[in-house]
């Protein structure tokens, strides 16, 4: 919902959706990440000619077409590069940036680090599936050290990348973890990147129907998913499982997963979840859990403020034209010495 010229506007999900034949293969788990998106955009409220959606080159690229706002298909692995330049030549619009683990941690492995560590004002999806399925299954950035392949027919020998550390090794100052088939949390973590100020990365874990069916079950299987996942929420209880009778704990510098009643823990014990601690040494052993020992964590696990490079920028390019008094480029360009060349 949104006023503009004292009229309230509404938003439904069909506002942000184009006429166009979605394209991916039938059971993506892209489609689901598609209609949350509408759907948090349209609880977010800013028009659809107020937002960009940038993307490279990989499936999940193909969603600018999908989306009835503002949108730029880009090259592969520049995505980040393009919404930066849309971001700090506009820094009114709203951007949304859509990759895959390929497209955006390989080829464009350091765009994305830079735009992390530069803290531009913009929403990065990094839909991850473990494997290149526009190229037709070769093994990604993010596939585990023995797996399978087209392009690694004996098992990779290489471990892969972990999308958290990669944004807290660049000082990230938001992260947050979907599933594709946790509609609900997505799109409220959707919502809550929007509402960042900063470079917000929401990794969302997404299945390939194709080339690498099921990677993410043992997370995702519903007969046992409340007890491998934890959904945190800032200021609440670390608790999970099917009876909600589960929760983190302090364990020396590490966590620990106890079941409260039992051992004599109580739910005095069970961590309170802070996103907005600005030390990330928890949110890192957080994010790091994978849903083995420790469950995998979902929802929105760091947010906290930081100065965005956009704001920073344009606050820049105003104070240098009040101090010279430049109103345009030409007057920039014709400050200094020039000779008319006849």
């Amino acid at each position: 919902m949104i006023m503009e010229n004292n009229v309230i506007t509404e938003f439904q999900p069909r506002d942000f959706k184009s006429d166009q034949v979605v394209r991916w293969c039938p059971g993506c788990g892209d489609h689901a990440i598609l209609n949350v998106l509408h759907r948090a955009m349209a609880e977010i409220g800013i028009p659809p000619h107020n937002t960009v959606v940038v993307s490279g080159i990989d499936c999940s690229s193909r969603l600018p077409y999908y989306m009835n706002t503002y949108g730029f298909h880009t090259i592969h692995g520049r995505g980040g590069a393009v919404a930066t330049g849309v971001k700090t030549a506009n820094p009114g619009l709203t951007v949304w940036q859509v990759c895959g683990d390929g497209d955006g941690l390989a080829i464009g492995g350091n765009h994305f680090i830079h735009e992390v560590r530069r803290n531009v004002d913009l929403n990065l999806l990094l839909l991850n599936n473990k494997i290149y399925g526009l190229t037709k299954g070769q093994y990604s950035p993010t596939s585990d050290r023995g797996f399978v392949s087209k392009s690694s027919p004996y098992g990779t020998t290489e471990d892969p990348f972990v999308p958290a550390e990669l944004v807290f090794g660049a000082r990230g100052t938001f992260f947050a973890r979907g599933i594709d088939v946790e509609l609900k949390i997505t799109q409220e973590i959707m919502a809550e990147a929007q509402k960042h100020r900063g470079c917000s990365v929401v990794e969302i874990l997404q299945n390939c129907m194709i080339f690498n069916n099921g990677i993410h079950n043992y997370i995702t299987d519903r007969a046992t998913r409340a007890d491998r996942i934890i959904h945190l929420v800032h200021g609440e209880k670390m608790i999970f499982g099917a009876n909600g009778d589960k929760g983190l704990v302090q364990d020396g510098f590490g966590l620990k997963a106890v079941t409260i009643g039992q051992d004599g823990y109580t739910l005095d014990d069970v961590l309170v979840h802070d996103a907005r601690c600005q030390s990330n040494f928890l949110h890192q052993q957080l994010a790091m859990m994978d849903g083995h020992d420790l469950p995998l964590a979902v929802g929105v696990i760091r947010d906290v403020e930081a100065p965005t490079y956009d704001a920073e920028v344009e606050q820049q390019v105003q104070d240098v034209k009040a101090k010279h008094g430049f109103s345009c480029l030409r007057d920039m360009i014709l400050a200094g010495d020039t000779w008319e060349v006849k």
